[in-house]
Protein backbone atom coordinates (compact mmCIF):
# COMPACT_ATOMS: atom_id res chain seq x y z
CA UNK A 1 0.00 0.00 0.00
CA UNK A 2 1.62 3.36 -1.07
CA UNK A 3 2.30 5.80 1.91
CA UNK A 4 0.21 9.12 1.50
CA UNK A 5 2.57 11.60 3.24
CA UNK A 6 5.60 11.14 5.05
CA UNK A 7 6.08 9.49 7.82
CA UNK A 8 2.75 7.07 7.64
CA UNK A 9 2.97 3.87 9.47
CA UNK A 10 2.60 0.71 7.20
CA UNK A 11 -0.49 -0.16 9.12
CA UNK A 12 -1.54 3.47 9.46
CA UNK A 13 -4.90 4.75 7.19
CA UNK A 14 -5.35 8.57 6.40
CA UNK A 15 -9.19 9.07 7.26
CA UNK A 16 -9.63 12.78 5.76
CA UNK A 17 -7.34 15.73 6.03
CA UNK A 18 -8.39 19.30 6.23
CA UNK A 19 -6.74 22.72 6.24
CA UNK A 20 -7.43 26.32 7.34
CA UNK A 21 -9.88 28.73 5.78
CA UNK A 22 -8.81 30.67 3.03
CA UNK A 23 -8.82 33.72 5.26
CA UNK A 24 -5.76 32.83 6.91
CA UNK A 25 -3.99 33.93 4.38
CA UNK A 26 -5.36 37.53 4.37
CA UNK A 27 -2.12 38.93 4.80
CA UNK A 28 -0.79 37.20 1.31
CA UNK A 29 -3.96 39.41 -0.11
CA UNK A 30 -2.56 42.51 1.52
CA UNK A 31 0.84 41.80 0.20
CA UNK A 32 -0.32 40.79 -3.44
CA UNK A 33 -2.49 44.70 -3.29
CA UNK A 34 -0.47 47.00 -1.56
CA UNK A 35 2.89 47.10 -3.85
CA UNK A 36 0.43 47.13 -6.79
CA UNK A 37 -1.56 50.23 -5.39
CA UNK A 38 1.80 52.09 -4.83
CA UNK A 39 3.01 51.53 -7.99
CA UNK A 40 0.21 52.63 -9.79
CA UNK A 41 0.24 55.57 -8.55
CA UNK A 42 3.02 57.49 -10.91
CA UNK A 43 0.11 56.34 -13.42
CA UNK A 44 -2.15 58.33 -11.79
CA UNK A 45 -0.73 61.08 -11.20
CA UNK A 46 0.65 61.30 -14.96
CA UNK A 47 -1.86 58.84 -17.34
CA UNK A 48 0.10 60.81 -20.00
CA UNK A 49 3.49 59.34 -19.87
CA UNK A 50 3.37 55.20 -20.10
CA UNK A 51 6.49 54.70 -18.70
CA UNK A 52 5.37 55.11 -15.07
CA UNK A 53 3.16 51.95 -16.40
CA UNK A 54 6.52 50.00 -15.07
CA UNK A 55 6.24 51.14 -11.58
CA UNK A 56 2.48 49.59 -11.74
CA UNK A 57 3.96 46.59 -13.00
CA UNK A 58 6.99 46.35 -10.97
CA UNK A 59 4.58 46.55 -7.94
CA UNK A 60 2.32 43.74 -9.26
CA UNK A 61 5.39 41.31 -9.74
CA UNK A 62 6.43 41.92 -6.03
CA UNK A 63 2.91 41.74 -4.83
CA UNK A 64 2.73 38.08 -6.83
CA UNK A 65 5.79 36.96 -5.76
CA UNK A 66 4.69 38.06 -1.36
CA UNK A 67 1.54 36.47 -2.15
CA UNK A 68 2.97 33.14 -3.36
CA UNK A 69 5.08 33.14 0.04
CA UNK A 70 2.09 33.10 2.39
CA UNK A 71 0.43 30.91 -0.50
CA UNK A 72 2.94 28.41 0.24
CA UNK A 73 2.46 28.73 3.92
CA UNK A 74 -1.20 28.27 3.93
CA UNK A 75 -1.52 25.27 1.23
CA UNK A 76 1.28 23.06 3.01
CA UNK A 77 0.06 23.38 6.66
CA UNK A 78 -2.25 20.72 6.78
CA UNK A 79 -4.38 18.58 9.19
CA UNK A 80 -4.08 14.70 8.58
CA UNK A 81 -6.64 12.40 10.54
CA UNK A 82 -5.13 8.71 10.88
CA UNK A 83 -7.34 5.70 12.42
CA UNK A 84 -4.38 6.28 14.82
CA UNK A 85 -3.50 9.74 15.17
CA UNK A 86 -3.82 13.71 13.99
CA UNK A 87 -0.97 15.19 12.69
CA UNK A 88 -0.41 19.04 12.24
CA UNK A 89 2.10 20.25 9.76
CA UNK A 90 2.78 23.52 9.67
CA UNK A 91 4.80 25.14 6.86
CA UNK A 92 6.22 29.09 7.60
CA UNK A 93 7.46 30.41 4.60
CA UNK A 94 9.86 28.41 2.49
CA UNK A 95 12.24 26.18 4.99
CA UNK A 96 10.18 26.50 8.13
CA UNK A 97 8.30 23.32 8.82
CA UNK A 98 6.71 22.03 12.31
CA UNK A 99 4.83 18.82 13.10
CA UNK A 100 2.70 17.81 15.86
CA UNK A 101 1.55 14.19 16.38
CA UNK A 102 -1.57 13.51 18.57
CA UNK A 103 -2.67 9.99 19.56
CA UNK A 104 -6.48 9.45 18.83
CA UNK A 105 -6.83 7.48 22.08
CA UNK A 106 -4.88 10.42 23.91
CA UNK A 107 -8.07 12.57 22.69
CA UNK A 108 -10.32 13.16 25.81
CA UNK A 109 -12.28 16.19 24.67
CA UNK A 110 -13.10 17.88 21.17
CA UNK A 111 -14.67 21.29 20.85
CA UNK A 112 -15.26 24.35 18.43
CA UNK A 113 -16.21 27.63 18.45
CA UNK A 114 -17.12 30.01 16.19
CA UNK A 115 -16.37 33.35 17.50
CA UNK A 116 -18.57 36.44 15.62
CA UNK A 117 -20.67 37.34 13.14
CA UNK A 118 -17.69 37.43 10.01
CA UNK A 119 -16.50 33.92 10.89
CA UNK A 120 -20.15 32.80 11.13
CA UNK A 121 -20.64 34.68 7.35
CA UNK A 122 -17.19 32.84 5.89
CA UNK A 123 -17.38 29.53 7.75
CA UNK A 124 -14.22 29.41 9.56
CA UNK A 125 -14.05 28.80 13.49
CA UNK A 126 -11.30 27.31 16.06
CA UNK A 127 -11.58 23.81 17.36
CA UNK A 128 -10.01 22.71 20.48
CA UNK A 129 -8.81 19.12 21.06
CA UNK A 130 -7.94 18.77 24.65
CA UNK A 131 -5.74 15.72 26.06
CA UNK A 132 -4.21 15.19 29.43
CA UNK A 133 -1.10 17.13 28.64
CA UNK A 134 -2.93 20.41 27.25
CA UNK A 135 -4.70 21.76 24.61
CA UNK A 136 -4.34 22.02 21.01
CA UNK A 137 -5.94 25.23 19.14
CA UNK A 138 -6.65 24.37 15.83
CA UNK A 139 -7.80 28.21 14.77
CA UNK A 140 -9.22 28.89 11.83
CA UNK A 141 -10.06 26.13 10.18
CA UNK A 142 -12.88 25.81 7.15
CA UNK A 143 -15.99 24.41 8.06
CA UNK A 144 -15.17 23.72 11.98
CA UNK A 145 -18.71 21.71 12.06
CA UNK A 146 -17.74 19.37 9.79
CA UNK A 147 -14.56 18.95 11.04
CA UNK A 148 -15.22 18.55 14.33
CA UNK A 149 -17.82 15.83 13.71
CA UNK A 150 -15.68 13.89 11.77
CA UNK A 151 -13.31 13.71 13.99
CA UNK A 152 -15.44 12.74 16.52
CA UNK A 153 -16.52 9.93 14.66
CA UNK A 154 -12.53 9.03 14.32
CA UNK A 155 -12.25 9.13 17.67
CA UNK A 156 -15.06 7.37 18.89
CA UNK A 157 -14.70 4.24 16.93
CA UNK A 158 -10.63 4.58 16.88
CA UNK A 159 -10.01 5.85 20.44
CA UNK A 160 -9.66 3.29 23.70
CA UNK A 161 -10.98 5.97 26.31
CA UNK A 162 -14.20 7.90 27.00
CA UNK A 163 -14.45 11.13 24.98
CA UNK A 164 -17.08 13.65 25.73
CA UNK A 165 -17.64 16.19 22.95
CA UNK A 166 -18.94 20.13 23.40
CA UNK A 167 -19.95 22.06 20.70
CA UNK A 168 -20.26 25.93 21.08
CA UNK A 169 -21.04 27.91 18.79
CA UNK A 170 -21.61 31.56 18.97
CA UNK A 171 -22.35 34.39 16.69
Amino acid sequence: MPKEFEGQHDDEEVIFLFRQHVVAMRKGFYALLIPFLIGSIPVLIWPDNLNYLWFAVGGFVLGVMLFFYHWMGWHFSVYIVTNQRLRQITQKGFFNKSVIDLGISKIQNISYNVPGFTAAMLGYGTLVVQTYVGDLFLSRIHKPGKVYNDLAVVVKKYGNEQVSFNEQATE
